[in-house]
Parts: C-alpha cells; sequence; structure tokens
C-alpha cells in the first residue's frame, strides 16, 4: 500500500503544470500561442466532422437555408454561451491555486466549504467526470485521425483503402513515441495550430464572399426557427452539433500552464473567430452545391490544395491526439497520488518540466483500445457515433458543481445567478440526452468504459479506506510502544525510518522489525506523506516533525495533488529532529499488506477480489517514493477486510 494520506475530493482531472505565478517569466503572447497548440486542438479539428455528421450523419437533414441556417446559429451560440459565457466568464475563475479541471474544481469547494455530506456527493461527481475522461480520450485520437485521412478519398478516391492502414500505423507511431517525451515537439504545437486556424479562416473568407448571405446565420432566431419547424429532428441534430464545441474542458483543464488571461485572449480573438469563419464557408458552400456535404471541410479548398489540408489537418489531430494523451496520463497520476488507484510506474519524459510524464500501462491500455476502436468502427462517421456522450456528461457534471460554488460560496445574487445557471444546465443537459439517444448505435463504448473506470477508481478508494481502518483497529498507542520498546530493545546506529498511511499509531512494519529483529535504531522516524487539497506546497510547509520523546519521531510529509512526491531529497532538508539525516545511515522500513477478502461488511465479495488484484499489481513503493534500492526493508502482513 502507498503510504499516502489524501482527501478523496481532492483528486484532479487534469494536467500537472506549473503555478500561475510562473507565468510571468513568459510573454503574454507566447503563453497565448502555446495555448492554442495545446488547448484549443480538440475543439480546433471539429470542423473536420461536425457539420458533415449533422447533414448526413446518422440523422441527416435537409440542405436548405432554414437547416443550414439553424445549425450554424445553433453552433454559433454554443460556442457563445457554453464555450465563452460557462467556461471563460465563469468557470476558468474558479482555479484552485491557479489550477483547474473539474477534480481541481472539487478540490476547491471542498476546500473552501468542508461539508461531510455535500463533499460525498461532490466527490462521486468528481470521479465520474474522470471515468468519463478515459472514454474521451480513447475516441479522441481515433475519431480525429481517422476524420483527416479521410481526406484523401476527396484526393483521390481509389485511397478508401489506405484510409484505415494509415491511420492504425499513424495511431501506433503517436502512442510509440510517448515515451521519448513531447517536449520539443511539443514547440511546433502553437505555430502549427496557429496556421491551421489562420488556413480554416481564409477558406471560409473564400466562400463567404461568394455568399455573404450566410452570415444571417448567427442570429439566434434561427435556431429558434429550426426547432419549431421539426422538434424532435432539431433535437437529434443536437448530437452532431454539440462535436463543434468538443474539447471546451481544455480551456478550464490546462488553465495552470498558460494562465486564464492568454487562453481567454486566445479563444475571444483568435480561435473563435477562425471556427465560425470556418463553419459559415461550410455552409454557405453547401447551400450553393449540397453534394460537398458529403466532406465540406476539404471541399472548401481547391483541388490543387486539398492534399496540403490533408497534411495540415493530419498534423492538427496529432496534436489534438497528443493533448488528450498527455492529459491521461496526468489524470492517472493524480489518481494515484490521491488514493484512487494504485502506485503506477511513472517515468518523467523532461528534466525542465515536471509535467512531462509517460505511465506505460495507461499509454498501451489506450493504444490497445484505440486500435480496436478503429478497427470495429472503421469510419469516422460511425465513430461519431460514440462520441459525445463522455463530453457532454463532464459538462453537465462542472455546471453542477459551479453551482454550489457560485452560490454556496461565493454568494452570487440569487436573483441572476439562478436564471444563468438554470439556462446553462438546461444547455448542457439537453445535448447530454441528445446523444443519450446513440447509446445503441455506438455510444455505449464510452460508458461502458467510464463504467469500468468509475468501478476502479471507487473500489480502490473504498478498499483502500477499509484495510486503514483494520490496520488502524490494531495499532497500539505510540506512547504505550516508546515506553515499553525503547528502554526494553537494543538500539544500533543509524536512522530507520518507518512509512504508514496513519499519522497515527504504531506502524505494523516497526512492530514487525522488532518483534523478528529485536532491535531498535538510534533515531526512529515515523512518516507519513499526505497530500493536501492544492496543486502545490510551499517548500517551508513541506515537513512537520513533531519529536515522541527516546529518539522517536512523527513526520508529516506534504505535497500537493500536482506534485512529485521524492521522499530521500525531502528528508535530506530535514533539520529539526537531530543530525542531519544522512541516506548511506538511514533503513527504510515498508508494510506490504496481502489482502484476504472475507464477508465481513464493508465492501461486496467481488469488489474485495478486485482490490487484491490492483493490490498485487501495483508498483513497488521503492520506486514509487523514490527510495534508495539498497535501502529498503519489506516487512509482509496480512489483513482481512
Amino acid at each position: 500500500m502507498p503510504t499516502v494520506d489524501a482527501n478523496p475530493a481532492a483528486a484532479l482531472a487534469g494536467s500537472p503544470r506549473a503555478t500561475a505565478d510562473s507565468h510571468g517569466t513568459d510573454s503574454f503572447t507566447k503563453l497565448a500561442i502555446g495555448a492554442i497548440g495545446v488547448v484549443f486542438g480538440d475543439i480546433g479539428t471539429s470542423p473536420l466532422y461536425a457539420m458533415k455528421l449533422v447533414f448526413v450523419g446518422e440523422h441527416p437533414l435537409a440542405i436548405d437555408q432554414l437547416h443550414v441556417f439553424g445549425v450554424i446559429s445553433l453552433i454559433f451560440w454554443t460556442m457563445i454561451m457554453v464555450v465563452t459565457v460557462k467556461y471563460v466568464f465563469i468557470v476558468m475563475r474558479a482555479d484552485n491555486r491557479g489550477e483547474g479541471g473539474s477534480m481541481a474544481l472539487l478540490a476547491l469547494i471542498s476546500r473552501l466549504s468542508p461539508g461531510a455530506g455535500r463533499s460525498r456527493y461532490l466527490v462521486l461527481l468528481g470521479v465520474l467526470a474522470t471515468a468519463l475522461f478515459f472514454g474521451d480520450a480513447i475516441i479522441t485520437p481515433a475519431i480525429s485521425v481517422l476524420s483527416a485521412i479521410e481526406g484523401l478519398t476527396i484526393v483521390e478516391p481509389e485511397t478508401h483503402r489506405l484510409v484505415l492502414p494509415l491511420a492504425i500505423v499513424i495511431l501506433i507511431g503517436l502512442f510509440v513515441f510517448q515515451s521519448r517525451g513531447t517536449a520539443k515537439v511539443g514547440a511546433l504545437f502553437g505555430p502549427v495550430m496557429l496556421f491551421y486556424f489562420a488556413v480554416i479562416a481564409g477558406l471560409g473568407v473564400f466562400q463567404l464572399i461568394a455568399h455573404p448571405a450566410i452570415l444571417v446565420a448567427l442570429s439566434p432566431h434561427w435556431a429558434v426557427l429550426f426547432f419549431a419547424a421539426n422538434p424532435l429532428l432539431a433535437f437529434l441534430a443536437l448530437g452532431s452539433v454539440v462535436l463543434a464545441v468538443t474539447g471546451a474542458e481544455a480551456l478550464y483543464a490546462d488553465m495552470g500552464h498558460f494562465g486564464r488571461r492568454p487562453i481567454s485572449a486566445a479563444w475571444l480573438y483568435l480561435v473563435l473567430p477562425a471556427l465560425m469563419l470556418g463553419y459559415l464557408g461550410q455552409g454557405a458552400m453547401m447551400l450553393n452545391n449540397p453534394a460537398t456535404a458529403q466532406n465540406p471541410f476539404y471541399l472548401m479548398a481547391p483541388d490543387i490544395l486539398r492534399l496540403p489540408l490533408v497534411i495540415l489537418a493530419t498534423m492538427a489531430t496529432i496534436i489534438a491526439s497528443q493533448a488528450v494523451i498527455s492529459g491521461a496520463f496526468s489524470v492517472a497520476q493524480q489518481s494515484v497520488q490521491l488514493g484512487f488507484l494504485p502506485r503506477l510506474k511513472i517515468v518523467h519524459t523532461s528534466a525542465r518540466s515536471a509535467g512531462q510524464i509517460y505511465i506505460p500501462m495507461i499509454n498501451w491500455t489506450l493504444l490497445i483500445l484505440v486500435i480496436l476502436l478503429v478497427l470495429g468502427f472503421r469510419n469516422s462517421d460511425s465513430l461519431a457515433a460514440a462520441y459525445g456522450i463522455a463530453v457532454t456528461g463532464t459538462m453537465t457534471i462542472t455546471t453542477m458543481m459551479m453551482a454550489v460554488l457560485v452560490l454556496k460560496i461565493w454568494k452570487w445574487p440569487r436573483w441572476w445567478a439562478v436564471p444563468l445557471l438554470g439556462l446553462l444546465l438546461v444547455i448542457d443537459g439537453a445535448y447530454f440526452a441528445s446523444n443519450l439517444t446513440k447509446i445503441p448505435d455506438g455510444g455505449w463504448f464510452p460508458l461502458l468504459v467510464g463504467a469500468i473506470a468509475f468501478t476502479l477508481l471507487t473500489t480502490w478508494a473504498r478498499g483502500r479506506h477499509l484495510m486503514m481502518l483494520r490496520l488502524r483497529e490494531s495499532a497500539m498507542p505510540i506512547e504505550v510502544f516508546i515506553k515499553s520498546a525503547a528502554t526494553a530493545a537494543t538500539r544500533v546506529q543509524g536512522t530507520a525510518v518507518f512509512m504508514t498511511s496513519s499519522p497515527e499509531g504504531v506502524p505494523h512494519a516497526l512492530l514487525h522489525n522488532l518483534k523478528h529483529n529485536k532491535v531498535l535504531h538510534d533515531r526512529v522516524l515515523i512518516l507519513t506523506v499526505m497530500i493536501d487539497e492544492v496543486p502545490f506546497v510551499d517548500d517551508e510547509d513541506r515537513m512537520e516533525v513533531r519529536p515522541l520523546g527516546s529518539n522517536f519521531y512523527r513526520m508529516i510529509m506534504r505535497y500537493g495533488f500536482m506534485q512529485e512526491i521524492n521522499i530521500p531529497a525531502t528528508l535530506k532538508l530535514v533539520e529539526n529532529c537531530g543530525p542531519k539525516i544522512k541516506m548511506m545511515d538511514t533503513s527504510f522500513f515498508l508494510a506490504r499488506q496481502t489482502l484476504l477478502a472475507s464477508d465481513r461488511p464493508g465492501m461486496a465479495i467481488w469488489r474485495e477480489k478486485v482490490f487484491a488484484w490492483m493490490l498485487s499489481n501495483s508498483e513497488s513503493a521503492m520506486e514509487f517514493f523514490k527510495l534508495p534500492t539498497n535501502r529498503v526493508v519489506e516487512l509482509g502482513s496480512q489483513v482481512e477486510i
């Protein structure tokens, strides 16, 4: 078991980033361009498939003025209400010491208003958002890369046989590359996406010049007319319209990396105008030539530019996929730190950036599932049926948690806060409900992935909690132990560090060591690592040392939920527990529990067996805490839960 104690409400669904204070070292323009490359990759590639799927997808629409204008109006006002009003103007103000993301929001609410009853429900919402993210992380690379490669069939119809193999080769290459790190390639993300958005805007303007009347579609009354003419068809169309704003959560999740102002500026002054020019251009072209609805993104370009556009779009989808994969690594890392997943092998691929990590198990699991998804659905049109449920579910959860923050903590005036939140919840709920109609045609996949992830996350958290309770039941008070053992046992030279999940009682490893070896070290440190509800803990607040007498010390080592744990490096800085700690004179004692499933109340037998399997497959605590390999002693015990 990892000796990490944490409040489950502090789990994170976002990437580990630098603190907001560090943004001053980079220029505003540089941060905005970086945000364009990382934050807007997913939403930026939506024009590849969104309009096409609305008109020729599962529920096709007639290509006439009412439907084209109505859809463009829906896309525009969804971007205004969901992305601009909700995320840019409201949600991004809810930063947890500079960091964002669904679970950072949960940690913020829990810290500012720690109500036990409310927190339990909020924890479940946060875990559910995390689980849905994993489903989205599988679908996004598959649909993005497939939709880009399918542009080859517009250039040359005979290339349709190459689409699937090429997409699989690109995806395999993308995942294989993860172990090398993305720092160098990441430097190209911003300029490439900047050029990509410029191209989208340019193609849209080219079509607008020929058909300027399409600008009228920005009026909200066209969306109203669309629903009035055919409410059912309009409701079903929402399931494809929402694909235009997939990736909106990234604005909040990546806020800690780039800052609220650069992300907001990039969206308002570049990304939003470029995307809308692209969608307006596609709509104008489709009204002029309905046949172009088969692939309006590529058909906007002249013949000679379509192959370069395929290459550019493929690069953009790789960038979008990279951001999602990196996000999956970050979500897994924070879930491990906060007790929702067992220890996983985490490789840091950059000496300069703590956010550049690689988790082999997550990487290869994602690759296998993405390839199976591509082979199962075979084209982006079919895959779209599976896309949207996870995204809209996460958006709805964010709105629900924001309602708690706005009304209970920020205490905005209810006379206007309640109607605004109600409107946002209706919008999110409508999109989520529309996507639920996709379940029979593929929408079951992200729900299945989310259900499995949710089960694993909650099973590990519950099982870990029960195990700690069982260990505490048999724990001896530390004061009693010191009085009886300190004078009776033989003391040997050196420092012993006994790691424990509980900041109370005697660690089982200490009891077993005394029982079997019948000695105590001159200095005994009882160490607990705790994860706080903030992204980063300052060095001066890292250690809490309490002398217990007879050269015993209770230590609490604190980390933020976005920080890497390195126990030896921190211990070298401790000065208030006797002589300076030297690693060559220090031994680390770890307890390794073997779980015995039982019929004791607390958790179903099948969940106990799942927890036992997760426990047996967790990474060594020695590697997880960066302990020196030749200074570690593990002592085993059996525990029933």
